[in-house]
């Protein structure tokens, strides 16, 4: 990022740097010890369907996916036990039959999006984008980004979906549709199904976890501003003129 180069030279303990402090992606390393080492992954998406399918690739709009199809994907050949995998794999394993039932654990995968983007376009939806651009660019499959069976968590401003604790197909697309607020998708929701949901702990709001929205507020924040930012880097953080305003 512009205006980080002081910063990464100054921080061989966080950043891979050459013996001239310019940073080394050292990306492939990353991503496949990410893969297998982190015990949960949080990203954001543009459009989220009704079986948790994600994607940044939308009409009029394409934005890359980075490293989220290989970090927020289960890692299937890990083997190494930690309290979170093996809790979310109990959770998503429980009363499960056949192969399913051989204990495992799994990685937490968790999509955060506010129920409406820019220029008030939906983030739930009923089919994604990605069909149709398929189609137009004669691909061979959709450019989801990260798969529904992949996704443990849906987090909007209307509260968390637990996909792990669903035990059907309408389960889940009750539970998504439950955060889903005033968009469409959300309007369409089973009222007392939601509820059944919530009751069980599967959707939760933020009151349920003694949480006041009214105390969400800019004051909480570790930096309120660029200049904080600037301050918090020890003055080696240099943004570019455009997001100055000072």
């Amino acid at each position: 990022e512009l205006g980080m180069e002081n910063y990464v030279k100054a921080r061989s303990d966080v950043f891979f740097t050459g013996a001239d402090g310019s940073l080394r992606s050292n990306r492939a390393m990353c991503q496949a010890a990410g893969h297998y080492a982190c015990d949960m992954f949080i990203g954001s998406t543009l459009q989220i369907d009704l079986n948790g399918h994600s994607s940044t690739a939308t009409t009029g709009r394409i934005a890359g996916f980075g490293g989220a199809p290989n970090m927020g994907a289960d890692a299937r050949g890990r083997r190494h036990a930690t309290p979170a995998w093996l809790k979310a794999g109990a959770q998503a394993r429980q009363g499960r039959t056949g192969v399913s039932a051989m204990p495992r654990g799994q990685k937490l995968v968790v999509q955060i999006v506010e129920t409406f983007r820019e220029h008030m376009q939906p983030a739930f939806v009923e089919k994604l984008d990605a069909w149709q651009l398929a189609e137009q660019a004669h691909m061979a499959i959709p450019p989801v980004m990260i798969y529904g069976d992949d996704v443990s968590h849906i987090l909007t401003e209307e509260g968390i979906a637990n996909l792990l604790l669903c035990r059907s197909e309408e389960e889940r697309e009750q539970a998504i549709r439950g955060v889903a607020g005033y968009t469409p998708v959300g309007l369409a929701r089973d009222k007392a199904m939601v509820e059944n949901l919530r009751d069980r702990g599967i959707i939760v709001r933020a009151e349920d976890l003694g949480i006041d929205k009214r105390d969400a507020t800019r004051s909480l924040l570790a930096a309120r501003n660029m200049r904080d930012l600037v301050r918090a880097s020890g003055g080696l953080y240099n943004p570019p003129k455009r997001f100055r305003n000072w």
